[in-house]
């Protein structure tokens, strides 16, 4: 029961992850939902309906969005920052796309 459990809140994280990614990625390119579904072939329902965690996609389904957005899968299911603290001095860190800053 508790594996279940974990693996329906990863699942939940990895939704939550992609639709963040997902319409962050499309504004930076100023790409409607539309023209996003233009590119890879679907629905613009679809691509609300992932941006707003309804539907599941398919690993196919990352690979023709990260093509359409001209960036690797991974960049659509890969968290946008990570917060560490410090054992040492208690400060907490930020990590955002590669680069570490301190919180204040």
């Amino acid at each position: 029961m508790f594996a279940r459990r974990l693996d329906q809140t990863s699942a939940v994280l990895l939704r939550s992850t992609l639709a963040k990614n997902l319409q962050r990625l499309r504004r930076e390119r100023d790409l409607s939902q539309e023209a996003l579904a233009d590119r890879v072939g679907i629905d613009r329902t679809y691509v609300s309906a992932l941006e707003r965690q309804v539907y599941s996609a398919t690993i196919d389904m990352v690979e023709r969005l990260a093509a359409a957005l001209a960036v690797e899968p991974v960049e659509l299911l890969a968290p946008s920052s990570v917060v560490t603290q410090d054992p040492e001095t208690g400060a907490i860190n930020v990590q955002l796309r590669g680069r570490r800053r301190p919180l204040r």
